[in-house]
């Protein structure tokens, strides 16, 4: 009997229950979204619908054994969650095993959708600018905006026409008129013009950037210039977390009663284990949130870019792959 109701429906709402993958999923279609670029369509093992995400969310996705990574979703409909993968010349086992291993037939573990990028309900208009692999939560955001008649433009830069995911749907569907294509191998006057887009701040605008973290730096800075308020200003990056290193300082370990020393270029992660104190990792970035540990004491120098800037203020959890501590202590439940 299948199920209409997400298995994650009535999950805690807690950063650490955002990381475990828990739902066995089956990769039902695979498809060529672009040069360099899969797409992939998950279905419920158990005929469960996976629907009910919101435009803007990631799932986490055991890639390999042990190995997690984060995907925006790019659509939701019809009980199945797609998402689209770009193969990363530099990756460190994770875009490279979807390339390799995700194909029909394959069973993967998921977790359930988690979203620090949503959309802003209520404003007068919606700027969308994505950049290569960056339209992937912003293609499901257009495509709620259209269905919700909301005025909204979506400006999507890309390399060179090969690499541009989702051009099709783009291109055909009834919002269309609403998306401009902006390739830096054309003409110039189609080229991103950053400037011009963003020309007028004003209240009831809400700009969403997501890409690479050099064109989310500049349009960052245009829209600063320009005077564009930071509240109405939402991004997503693609990278990972600032290195390391910083001042030593010492963790407590509250279960183990043990206390470490973390030097300058150490990560919280490799001290515990230099004491026999595992803690699992995964992307080593701060970006999947596997390593989450609960502060029981102490500041923490928040460098992940998994927990939200309202998560970062209460300061409960801490990602000990990246970050670091404001303090001289930090005494975490592990």
């Amino acid at each position: 009997m299948t199920s209409s109701r997400p298995p994650w429906e009535h999950a805690a709402g807690s950063p650490a229950a955002a990381g475990p993958v828990r739902i066995d999923a089956v990769v039902a279609r695979r498809w060529t979204a672009a040069e360099d670029i899969v797409g992939l369509e998950l279905h419920a093992v158990d005929g469960s619908s996976l629907s009910g995400y919101e435009p803007g969310a990631h799932i986490p996705v055991e890639v390999a054994p042990g190995v997690i990574r984060h995907y925006s979703l790019c659509d939701g409909s019809g009980g199945a969650l797609r998402i689209a993968v770009l193969l990363d010349p530099n990756s460190r086992g994770g875009s490279a095993a979807v390339h390799r291993s995700l194909w029909p037939g394959t069973v993967v573990r998921i977790g359930q959708p988690r979203n620090d990028f949503p959309l802003v309900a209520d404003v007068e208009h919606t700027i969308l600018v994505a950049g290569g692999i960056g339209i992937t939560p912003l293609i499901a955001m257009a495509r709620a905006l259209h269905e919700q008649q909301a005025s909204f433009e979506l400006h999507y830069c890309v390399r060179t026409l090969s690499r541009a995911a989702f051009l099709t749907e783009l291109r055909t569907e009834s919002y269309r008129e609403s998306v401009y294509v902006h390739l830096d191998d054309g003409p110039p006057n189609q080229r991103f013009d950053p400037p011009r887009v963003l020309a007028r701040p004003r209240p009831g605008v809400q700009l969403y950037f997501c890409g690479p973290t050099g064109l989310l730096d500049a349009l960052c800075a245009t829209a600063a210039d320009l005077g564009w308020p930071k509240g109405q200003i939402s991004l997503e990056r693609f990278r990972g977390a600032p290195p390391v290193s910083g001042h030593e300082f010492s963790v407590q370990a509250q279960l183990s009663g043990q206390t470490v020393s973390v030097t300058e270029n150490q990560t919280i992660v490799a001290a515990l284990a230099r004491a026999g104190i595992d803690v699992p990792v995964s992307c080593e970035e701060g970006v999947c949130g596997t390593c989450l540990l609960k502060v029981i004491d102490g500041i923490p120098d928040h460098r992940d870019c998994f927990q939200s800037d309202e998560e970062h203020r209460q300061n409960r959890w801490i990602t000990p792959c990246c970050s670091r501590s404001k303090s001289p202590r930090l005494v975490l439940e592990v």
